[in-house]
């Protein structure tokens, strides 16, 4: 049986990253080899990995070597770094689906996938989860969670919106499962 993963903001060959995201790499090439390797001795070949934007910084040519060397299915759900290395149809050959949105089910479990975060995502108060990206581990982050804790107050029920930023503790730089990601968040916060 394959299993589901999800990463967002991977930001492949980003040099600028590396310090704007405190991501403890000394070059861009260690961060890529990092990466490459973590994704690729998690996922096998007929696992499923959800991309949620912003995979590549790299030229085309070599976005595309990337994306074939990466194991798994990859599904990958447009951020907004994402659209100048899809002009290459070369490219866009190696991702099962691009989309900008998606709606899965675990478990009658709805859980929405957009890069951007959606506080008032589809059945947001009664038991959907949302998965998403975008902003990093900045303060736009930080207004996502006071956002989040904000509308549980209000609304007495539990908002389960998840960055899935690869940069993150719970993630760290790997393509997690649905389940794992929900129990390895408890301890980043």
């Amino acid at each position: 049986m394959s299993n589901r993963y999800f990463i967002a903001d991977p930001h492949f060959g980003h040099a600028n990253v590396i310090k704007f995201d405190q991501r403890g790499f000394d070059s861009v090439e260690e961060m890529d080899k990092v990466m490459k390797e973590r994704w690729n001795n998690t996922v096998k070949e007929d696992d499923e990995v959800y991309i949620l934007g912003d995979i590549s910084f790299l030229p085309s040519s070599e976005t595309e070597e990337l994306i074939k060397s990466l194991n798994g299915e990859k599904i990958l759900i447009m951020g907004n770094h994402d659209s100048k290395f899809l002009k290459n149809p070369r490219i866009k050959e190696q991702f099962k689906l691009i989309t900008s949105y998606r709606e899965l089910y675990f478990d009658n479990k709805l859980l929405v996938l957009c890069h951007y975060p959606i506080p008032c995502f589809k059945n947001h108060l009664h038991g959907a989860y949302h998965f998403y990206g975008h902003v990093h581990n900045t303060f736009e982050y930080e207004i996502m969670e006071d956002l989040k804790l904000a509308m549980e107050d209000e609304q007495g029920k539990e908002l389960r919106m998840y960055n899935v930023g690869c940069m993150l503790p719970h993630m760290d730089f790997t393509p997690r499962t649905f389940e794992e990601i929900i129990e390895r968040f408890k301890y980043d916060r």
